[in-house]
Formats: structure tokens, C-alpha cells, sequence
């Protein structure tokens, strides 16, 4: 049956006007139609329920009137409840050049983490925010950073590769000098006058916080168990040609990660414009954990010397070296050097009777040359009781010349069946590396020797009774003199405290041998040249310094010379001294 026609439009009214326009919801989505009396209008008029031709009723005069004040009103609130997408910039707006750079905060910055997005962990393309400090990918209209820009309101972003400063959703580009600083923080960069200064001027300065702190002798992050790499880092960044290798080399874009990775880093120890006065290795130990599988990693504790060798030779190879041809890389131009050796074979023959047998030495003696980057030191057994007199033993001692007997080509060491000796060649290294082999493990236990190394002076140690003459490269009987640059420490703590720092102990004591209830740290004391130099030439305003720093993660304090030998060293860095015409002649300088 047909719907009956209303005699007179229902929304037709003569005492009052018409309501306003309502919003219909259509799929989550706003979409603004023009209603009238609570119906949606076809062409500007109200159509009967079931008749949408608008026939059966007649128009008021002024309904066409309140229909286009309708509309402009529905266009208006739509403008103000749909979000403006923000117009994108090359330049901003004249006048506003600095606008939002109020809002960066100095102090949270910290780019010493891995440049990767927090959103993504993707590695391409990534800016920090100057107001919290996070990474997001790209600054496009669907990145990241755009979103985050969108959502917080922080605005300022800087791109970890080109160091560009961007605003955004806006998008362009802020020229301003007062941003330098942060742009130096991200990658400090030093000139060849800068890098000749840091030997020489011994000036300190200071953070953000108002802390005193020496560029080269800062703290660094043990974020767990990473004490093992901080010490061989600080070691590396105090041996001058690497370190100026590090500081002034341009990596190309295609390099490996590994020395891009460990020149950031030695940059950062010694930036003079420091936020902070420490920083983080966390950057290099991500891509340490990758390239060695995880076999040196920021949880477990590591032999600093089993380290520091697969290091040294992995960055050899990064950084263009050779595996044939020698002092190919800055590596092995600093610390590699020669020795020869001679292994005679014992053999066991048994006497006349047959009740005995005799050792005897081969006459024929093998003689191989080889090349080394660390030389090991062997420490006398650790005696079995004390002195019950004089209790002399208590901590037992030996003199380095001792220890360094073994490469004269005097003294022998038996190793399975062969008698082996060692000599050192000409020409010496500029660098040498000693470890002193304090752990000893076998299948049932595993032993550390506290034996005490001394030398009576870190600046007069003569290597010339260990070499093989070459008067072609050093003259006979001319001393060959080195200097104490680094010597790495082993500290031992009680194991005892919560079961976290009892298992980080065990993981310690298995991976460097300890014993007993002992936990493992290490600790790096360092020579500062800059300091020695200012006191040797009487700069008034710079003494005072001390010349040797004890480092241990983020402590630093000072160290006496007199009492280096008095703990117990596990590596040792000693730099070849430049010879006057004083000492060419015999005589030591003063």
C-alpha cells in the first residue's frame, strides 16, 4: 500500500527557524551533508520520507536562504575539526629562521649509543631528536621522525651521517651557528695542528654539568662486563701513532665498520668540547660482538690480552693490511718487530745397563724467524709455603730484566720434546707490548701468580741486552731505551655480594683463570705526556698536573710513578725514546 502524502511539509514551521545541521558517521569517517530537520537535503531541499523527487509539498520563501547559510556553516566546523597537514618548506619562514631551537636540551644528548631507529632498528638514514635525544628513521611525510614530530612536538632533528639540522613536519634545513656544537659532539674533528697540541698543552676543561675533566683521560661506560675492552681502549688512545692515525684519517663511505667505529670513539676521548665527562664504547662493542661471534661480547668478562690480539689483527686487516707483507697497516708499523728462533729436539736413550734412560740434545738446531705483535713474559712458580722467618714470600717479586732474559739467547725453555730459545732482532718496534702470563690452567684447576713485576724507573728500561747485534742497523753497545707509556692492572674483589655479581665473578674467574672466592676487574694507569712536558719546561700555570692517571670504567685519579710497579701489571706499553747526542754517548739523560 502507498505511503499516504503529507498534506503539509513537516519541517515547515512559521513561528520558528531551522535547527542546525547535523554530521552523519559513515565507516569511523566524518562526512559533512547539509540536513535539514533532522534529514539530509538533496539539491538544497528537504525530501519526503520515501520520495526523494521533492514533489507533494511547497517551498517556503526563505528555505533556499537558510540552506546556503547551512553549508557555510558545516564548511567552517569542518575546516576546524579536520587536522591541517603541515605545508612543507624548503627555506622557513622569513623571520622564524630560529624557531624551536629553545626547545633543545644539551643536557640529555647522548650520541655514544648505536645509531639505530627506535622504531624500526633500522640503521639507514637515522636523525636524533635534540629534545629527548631518541633516533627515528628518515624526516619524509611517512618516516618515523615525522610521525614523532606529529605526535610529541618536538621539532629539531639532526641526521647522524651528514650532521644537517632539520625542522619538522616542516622539513627544512636550519642554518645556525649556535648549533655547531652539537654537530662537534656527534663527530669531533681534529687538524694536524690540533692533534701536535695534545702532547704539549696540558689544559683542561669543562661540561655541561661544570666538572673539570682532561680530553684523553676521561671515563668510559661499563655497561656489564666490558672492563676488559674500556682498558685496552684507553691503552690504544695513549700510543701516539694510532692514536693521530685515528684522529686524522678519513674513512670513505664504503669502509668497515670496525675502525670507523674505534675512530669515533678515540675522537670522543679526547674531544675538548665534551658534554659530559665520560663516554660509552657501546657503538664499537655491537660490532665487536658481530664481527668476532659474540666471542667478546658486553656481558661476560674476557681476557684483556686475548682481546687486544684479536683487535690489533682485525684492524690490520680493516684497515688495508696484508697477511704477506709486512707493516702494511699503522698496526703492525707501531707494534710489530722480529724474533728468531732455535728449538733443538731431546731425545731419551737409555744407558748401558737399560736401567736409565739419558736426554740428549739434537745437534741439529731449527732456526725460524717470526713476527710478533705482544711479547709474553714468564713468571717463576709461586712458591709452595712462606718464609716462616722473615715471611719475605708473602707477595713475591721479580725484576722485568729478569723476566726479559728470555729473549737474550741464553736461557731456554723446554716445551714438550724440544729445548726452545728466543732472541730479539733489529729493528726494535716503536711500541713493545709485554704480557705477563699470570694464569695457568690445566684440566683439574686453574691458578693466578701474584708475583709482584718491578723496574726501578718507568723511563729508563734498555732493550739492547736482548737483541741479536746488527751493527748495519744499531750500533754495538749503544743502548736502546724505553718509556712506560700504559700498563694494564688486574684488581681482585671478594666475590661475595647478590647472586647477579656472584655469577658476573664466576663468568670473570672462567674467563681469565681466577681462583678461589676472587672476582676479576681491570684497571688502566696512563702516562700524560702533555703534564711531564709542562713541568719539565716550567709552565707555572700547568703544574700541578699529575703524570700518570689511574683509570677504572668511569674513576679517574691520580697514580704515582714511584708506585707503579707495586701492583699487579698483566700488560705493559713501552715506548721507544728518542736518543740525544748525550746518551748516544754513553751517558743517560737527565
Amino acid at each position: 500500500m502507498p505511503k499516504r502524502k503529507s498534506e503539509e511539509p513537516p519541517d515547515v514551521s512559521t513561528d520558528t527557524a531551522s535547527p542546525s545541521h547535523k554530521k552523519v558517521r559513515v565507516d569511523d569517517t566524518l562526512h559533512e551533508t547539509p540536513v535539514l530537520n533532522g534529514k539530509p537535503a538533496v539539491n538544497g531541499k528537504q525530501p519526503e520520507d520515501g520520495n526523494t523527487s521533492g514533489e507533494g509539498h511547497s517551498k517556503p520563501e526563505n528555505v533556499g536562504h537558510e540552506i546556503v547559510e547551512d553549508e557555510v556553516f558545516a564548511l567552517e566546523e569542518d575546516e576546524e575539526r579536520t587536522p591541517v597537514v603541515p605545508l612543507r618548506q624548503d627555506v622557513p619562514t622569513e623571520g622564524y629562521s630560529d624557531l624551536y631551537l629553545d626547545t633543545i636540551n644539551r643536557s640529555i644528548l647522548d650520541f655514544d649509543f648505536e645509531k639505530l631507529c627506535s622504531v624500526s632498528l633500522s640503521n639507514i638514514n637515522v636523525y636524533a631528536c635534540l629534545v629527548c635525544g631518541k633516533y627515528y628513521q628518515g624526516r619524509g611525510p611517512k618516516s618515523h621522525a615525522y610521525f614523532h614530530a606529529l605526535e610529541v612536538g618536538h621539532h629539531a632533528y639532526i641526521n647522524m651521517e651528514t650532521k644537517r639540522v632539520y625542522v619538522l613536519p616542516e622539513g627544512y634545513e636550519v642554518q645556525n651557528k649556535s648549533l655547531e656544537d652539537i654537530k662537534y659532539v656527534v663527530d669531533p674533528r681534529f687538524t694536524e695542528a690540533d692533534v701536535k697540541k695534545l702532547d704539549r698543552d696540558a689544559r683542561e676543561s669543562i661540561d655541561l654539568a661544570n666538572k673539570r675533566y682532561r680530553p684523553g683521560f676521561i671515563g668510559m661506560n661499563n655497561i656489564k662486563a666490558n672492563d676488559y675492552l674500556n682498558v685496552v681502549v684507553q691503552t690504544l688512545a695513549h700510543i701516539g701513532p694510532v692514536r693521530n692515525y685515528l684522529l686524522l684519517h678519513q674513512f670513505p663511505q664504503t669502509a668497515a665498520q670496525l675502525p670507523v667505529r674505534f675512530s669515533t670513539l678515540v675522537r670522543k676521548l679526547w674531544n675538548p668540547r665534551a658534554f659530559r665527562n665520560h663516554v660509552s664504547p657501546h657503538e664499537l662493542l655491537q660490532e665487536i660482538a658481530l664481527r668476532s661471534s659474540k666471542r667478546f661480547t658486553l656481558t661476560q668478562q674476557s681476557d684483556p690480552v686475548e682481546f687486544l690480539s684479536w683487535f690489533l689483527n682485525n684492524l690490520h686487516l680493516t684497515l688495508g693490511g696484508s697477511k704477506t707483507k709486512p707493516f702494511s697497516s699503522i698496526i703492525q708499523r707501531t707494534f710489530q718487530g722480529k724474533l728468531r728462533m732455535e728449538s733443538q729436539a731431546i731425545t731419551a736413550k737409555s744407558d748401558t745397563t737399560g736401567d736409565r734412560l739419558r736426554f740428549e740434545e739434537s745437534s741439529t738446531i731449527n732456526s725460524t724467524t717470526t713476527p710478533y705483535l705482544i711479547l709474553t713474559l714468564d713468571l717463576p712458580p709461586r712458591p709452595l709455603f712462606r718464609d716462616a722467618i722473615e715471611a719475605r714470600n708473602i707477595i713475591p717479586q721479580v725484576p722485568l730484566t729478569t723476566l726479559l732474559q728470555k729473549y737474550s739467547g741464553l736461557h731456554a725453555s723446554e716445551k714438550q720434546d724440544r729445548r726452545i730459545r728466543h732472541r730479539l732482532l733489529h729493528p726494535l718496534p716503536p711500541y713493545l707490548l709485554f704480557h705477563v702470563k699470570r694464569f695457568s690452567a690445566n684440566k683439574f684447576v686453574s691458578e693466578r701468580n701474584p708475583t709482584i713485576v718491578t723496574f726501578p724507573s718507568p723511563r729508563g728500561l734498555d732493550m739492547s741486552p736482548y737483541v741479536e747485534p746488527n751493527p748495519a742497523l744499531h750500533p754495538v753497545g749503544e743502548p736502546i731505551r724505553y718509556e712506560l707509556v700504559a700498563n694494564i692492572i688486574l684488581d681482585t674483589t671478594d666475590g661475595k655480594g647478590s647472586s647477579e655479581d656472584s655469577n658476573a665473578a664466576d663468568a670473570a674467574r672462567k674467563a681469565v683463570g681466577g681462583e678461589g672466592e676472587m672476582g676479576v676487574s681491570w684497571k688502566v694507569q696512563v702516562r700524560d705526556k702533555a703534564a711531564a712536558w709542562a713541568e719539565a719546561h716550567g709552565e707555572e700555570n700547568r703544574r700541578g698536573l699529575p703524570e700518570w692517571l689511574e683509570i677504572q670504567d668511569l674513576v679517574v685519579k691520580r697514580a704515582e710513578a714511584e708506585t707503579l710497579f707495586t701492583r699487579e701489571g698483566y700488560l705493559m706499553v713501552w715506548e721507544r725514546r728518542k736518543m740525544s747526542g748525550g746518551e748516544r754517548k754513553g751517558k743517560p739523560k737527565a
